[in-house]
C-alpha cells in the first residue's frame, strides 16, 4: 500500500510564500517522477511542476521563476516552494508519484488527497 501525504496548504496574501510537502509512505520503491498538479474550481487539473529520478525539473510557464520543486530522497519527500503567490494560483494542489513497486517493478501512478491553497487579501 502506497500513500502520498500532503501538507502545507492554507491561506496566504498575494505576494506571499508557502511550501508544500508530500511524503511517500512506502519505503521500498523506485521513483520515476514526482510532481505537483493543481485544479481550480470548474477547471481541469493541470501540471505545476515535476522532478525526475535524475532531478530534472519541469515547470508550467505560469509558475516559472516563482515555484521550485525539490526532493529529499532520504525522507521520501517532495517539496514545492511557492513564492510571489498570485490570486490565480488559488486551487487544490495534488501530489503525484510514478513509482516502480516490487516485486515486478512495474510503474504505478499515485495521487495525494489534495491540499487547498487560497491566495487572497
Amino acid at each position: 500500500q502506497v500513500q502520498l501525504v500532503e501538507s502545507g496548504g492554507g491561506l496566504v496574501q498575494p505576494g506571499g510564500s508557502l511550501r508544500l510537502s508530500c511524503v511517500v509512505s512506502r519505503t521500498i520503491f523506485s521513483i520515476v517522477t514526482m510532481g505537483w498538479y493543481r485544479q481550480a474550481p470548474e477547471q481541469e487539473r493541470e501540471l505545476v511542476a515535476t522532478i525526475t529520478s535524475d532531478s530534472i525539473t519541469n515547470y508550467a510557464d505560469s509558475v516559472k521563476g516563482r515555484f521550485t520543486i525539490s526532493r529529499d530522497n532520504a525522507k521520501n519527500t517532495v517539496y514545492l516552494q511557492m513564492n510571489s503567490l498570485k490570486p490565480e494560483d488559488t486551487a487544490v494542489y495534488y501530489c503525484n508519484a510514478q513509482l516502480k513497486i516490487p516485486p515486478l517493478w512495474r510503474i504505478y501512478d499515485y495521487w495525494g488527497q489534495g491540499t487547498q491553497i487560497t491566495v487572497s487579501s
